[in-house]
């Protein structure tokens, strides 16, 4: 049987790939590594993460993240930690030579300008990133280019994925640090508990598409188990879900039964407007996949933080 091991795996795509993983228990062993075993920033740390668990695979999530505001007004910290910790990682899967590696992207470190949408895998360095994240967006390029160098040069099956969105379960809440789906849900929770109006900071026009964490996980195992795969794979609803953030809003404040109260902060930026995707690589491997419907995925978000908010991040 072959071992996996996954990185950020108590963060939210971890967790969703734990949720799937039963599904692959014939095949695959898990191991699951947060930063409270090994700091991946600090080689002799990874070094040593290698030996103890000598892995056939790697699916590298770990990242420092955050939601826009984040992005924002950390950018040193941003750049430095994923520059140092995606180095490490990448760099000792090929001197510990594991068999695949998949390292995780995201859809908004490409380029802010797109002269025509829908976005694909090869416009990823076609113009510099929205400026609101552009520090987090070239250390995460930098993986990419890294990845294809030893590809290149040594014929390693180091692959990138890009998620858009990703929502669910054991998601980040915080309401400064957050993403913008899980901190709306915590505002629209402490609104109706305090009977005051349920916030939106922005205009609530911009459009994205979102992903639920168990798509992604179930997506990046399959692509892990399948053979002569592209080097980059977005992976991303349909373009025809796209969704403004007020219509999620919205959603979740039916959750709540406190959509009446819905009130939009226009003082607070709205960042990139629209960087619709194609899934189009992702769908000619795999036909028949099925995405998890927004409207399910925000309610079983929403129960999720309900029944965990002793212990979900917020």
């Amino acid at each position: 049987m072959k071992t996996v091991l996954v990185t950020g795996g108590t963060g939210l795509v971890g967790q969703g790939i734990k949720s799937i993983s039963l599904h692959f228990q014939n095949q695959l062993e898990f191991i699951f590594i947060s930063s409270k075993q090994f700091d991946l920033t600090k080689s002799e740390q990874v070094e040593k993460m290698f030996e103890t668990h000598k892995p056939n695979y790697i699916i590298h999530l770990a990242a420092c993240v955050g939601g826009l505001f984040k992005n924002m007004n950390n950018k040193v910290e941003m750049l430095e930690k994923n520059l140092l910790l995606n180095y490490n990682v990448i760099h000792y899967s090929h001197v510990y030579k594991v068999e695949k590696l998949i390292a995780c992207l995201s859809t908004c470190i490409f380029p802010n300008n797109i002269p025509s949408y829908p976005v694909t895998e090869e416009m990823l360095h076609d113009g510099p990133p929205h400026s609101s994240n552009d520090a987090y967006a070239y250390a995460k390029r930098m993986i990419e280019i890294h990845c294809k160098a030893y590809r290149e040069n040594f014929g390693d099956e180091f692959i990138c994925v890009s998620p858009t969105n990703i929502y669910g379960p054991h998601d980040n809440f915080n309401l400064e640090d957050g993403h913008v789906l899980p901190v709306l849900i915590h505002r629209c929770f402490l609104a109706k508990q305090s009977k005051q109006k349920f916030i939106i900071r922005g205009t609530g026009a911009p459009l994205r598409q979102f992903i639920f964490s168990e798509d992604v996980g179930l997506a990046i195992v399959k692509i892990l188990l399948t053979e002569n795969v592209p080097d980059n794979i977005i992976l991303s609803v349909p373009e025809s879900q796209e969704i403004s953030i007020a219509e999620i809003g919205n959603m979740i404040a039916k959750n709540f039964d406190y959509q009446d109260h819905i009130v939009f902060d226009n003082s607070y930026s709205d960042g990139q407007f629209k960087k619709t995707v194609s899934n189009k690589r992702l769908l000619t491997l795999f036909p028949d996949f099925k995405f998890i419907s927004v409207q399910d995925g925000i309610q079983r978000t929403i129960q999720w933080f309900l029944e965990n908010k002793n212990i979900a991040r917020i």
